[in-house]
């Protein structure tokens, strides 16, 4: 019998922030993953970066600016080293619980590339905000390298694009190790955006939204069930309007008409600000 399939995308909430947070948050959502290993599922984990890949692309580049023989770090390689950090603590506190109930079982981090579009639109209209505040003369020397930047509270900041994903370069890995019984961390913080040029990959200066990332990698690896675990209690319709009202259960339909009237008028929206509806979705009657 086929075990099911199931991805399970964990949001900053589930990691914490600073790395005492990270370690303390890793073993809560660690029992959660053990409970679905424990049910009989197979599990791949995606998780968001958002305060670990600002940490790093931070400490990178103010390091860059005190030593003048190093250089300050692209994007691409500080989500790298997010996924390396967060999927460290992420693997060991999955593998501590699974052993505490019994169950041996192998547990990896694939430092995940997922290529983009060169010519998305996102790419002219940058909204991730990143790294520290800057000065003036410091953002006037972003922009003469090509970079975008913003006004923010306390000085400007950088901001950068956040591109659909196309496709997953290392998905044969993931599909492969998911089938040998191992539990899969993957497309970390979005995976590392890359742009195809002939034989090579090169870094992409954006940021993948990590709910995106979890529904392509469920619909390639043909997942029966998409977790995106949340710090509320249930996704608010009409969210700060008079026709709030809790979604608890959904079908598949309600949630596309949802989506439409979403897109069609911003009267009626969910907690995100600039709500996408992912591509992936399993064809059944209900969804929670």
């Amino acid at each position: 019998m086929m075990k099911k399939k199931v991805v399970v995308a964990l949001g900053h909430r589930a990691l914490g922030t600073t790395l005492p947070e990270q370690q303390i948050a890793v073993k809560r959502s660690a029992k959660v993953i053990a409970d679905l290993v424990q049910a009989g599922a197979a599990v791949a984990i995606t998780h968001s970066n958002a305060p670990q890949v600002g940490m790093i692309h931070t400490a990178m580049n103010e390091f860059g600016k005190s030593h003048e023989n190093y250089s300050a770090a692209p994007m691409s390689v500080c989500s790298a080293m997010s996924q390396g950090y967060i999927g460290y603590d992420l693997q060991n506190s999955i593998r501590a619980e699974l052993l505490r109930r019994g169950i041996y079982k192998p547990v990896a981090t694939v430092i995940t590339q997922v290529q983009v579009d060169p010519y998305d639109d996102a790419f002219h209209h940058p909204t991730k905000v990143i790294g520290r505040c800057m000065t003036k003369e410091e953002a006037e020397a972003e922009e003469e390298k090509g970079n975008y930047v913003v006004e923010t509270e306390g000085g400007y900041r950088r901001i950068v694009a956040s591109p659909k994903p196309q496709d997953i370069i290392e998905i044969d890995t993931i599909r492969l190790l998911m089938d040998a019984g191992q539990v899969v961390i993957a497309c970390g913080g979005g995976g590392i955006p890359v742009l195809e040029q002939e034989e090579e990959l090169k870094g992409a200066s954006a940021v993948i939204e990590k709910d995106l990332i979890s529904g392509k990698m469920a619909e390639m690896v043909d997942a029966d069930e998409l977790l995106i675990l949340t710090s509320v209690e249930h996704v608010a319709v009409g969210y700060r309007t008079s026709e709030e009202r809790q979604l608890e259960h959904s079908s598949v339909a309600e949630a596309k008409n949802i989506w439409k009237k979403i897109s069609s008028r911003r009267t009626l929206c969910c907690r995100r600000s600039k709500p996408q509806f992912p591509s992936w979705s399993r064809k059944r009657e209900d969804a929670r």
